[in-house]
């Protein structure tokens, strides 16, 4: 099992959480959902010494992904990875929400995506790959297994759910999704969502009013 940090950062107008997951032996990070403040994100891992690997998108929107142009700047190579049917929305401003939301013509093109199932492998450990249609139409949930890590998105929040009123949503596909998928992993798994609070499924399970 790889001995993995999680670097936190609360960026942009709706307080998005963008996470770096570290492995602190060879300093190889991805970082997931960097937000809209890739200028931060660099000067940390500039500070910090890190290598990056990959960023890792849970979904399309532009709260979620601003901050995807600069890091390619900084570094070229690293893939934006993100679900095989969330893609079209990031080439999109009015579907993954920069127009709407702040009157920006953002787009973004991925280098790769993902479906249900898959496994990536970086920082010498797998991430499994869990689509939960919902909050958009291809959200990707990316599980570590070995530490029990989960990075969810806009889809499970402590308490809450995502919201589905967005194009693409679907209230009754999401709490599906979660009940089905993320409620049968490992009770102690952390869940680390889009913004908000850290939570556990098996506190979830317990006390989330959606269920």
């Amino acid at each position: 099992m790889s001995e993995l940090n999680i670097i936190s950062a609360v960026l942009g107008p709706v307080g998005t959480n963008c996470y770096t997951v570290v492995n602190m032996a060879n300093k190889d990070a991805v970082i997931i959902d960097p937000a809209d403040s890739g200028e931060h994100i660099v000067a940390m891992i500039e500070e910090q010494g890190l290598i990056p690997r990959a960023i890792l998108l849970t979904h399309a929107h532009f709260d979620h992904c601003m901050g995807v142009p600069k890091l390619k700047e900084a570094y070229p190579d690293i893939p934006v990875i993100i679900g095989e049917k969330d893609a079209a929305f990031l080439e999109d401003p009015e579907l993954n929400l920069a127009r709407p939301f702040i009157n920006s013509g953002f787009t973004l093109k991925a280098d790769r995506t993902v479906k249900d199932e898959e496994v990536l492998e970086f920082l010498q450990t797998k991430i499994q790959c869990i689509e939960i249609p919902g909050h958009t139409p291809g959200g990707i949930c990316y599980y570590f297994p070995e530490e029990k890590l989960l990075f969810d998105g806009d889809t499970l929040f402590a308490g809450s759910v995502g919201r589905s009123d967005f194009p693409g949503g679907d209230a009754d596909a999401l709490l599906r999704g979660i009940e089905k998928k993320l409620f049968n992993l490992p009770e102690e798994t952390l869940v680390f969502p889009g913004h908000d609070n850290a939570t556990t499924i098996e506190r979830e399970i317990s006390t989330n009013m959606y269920f």
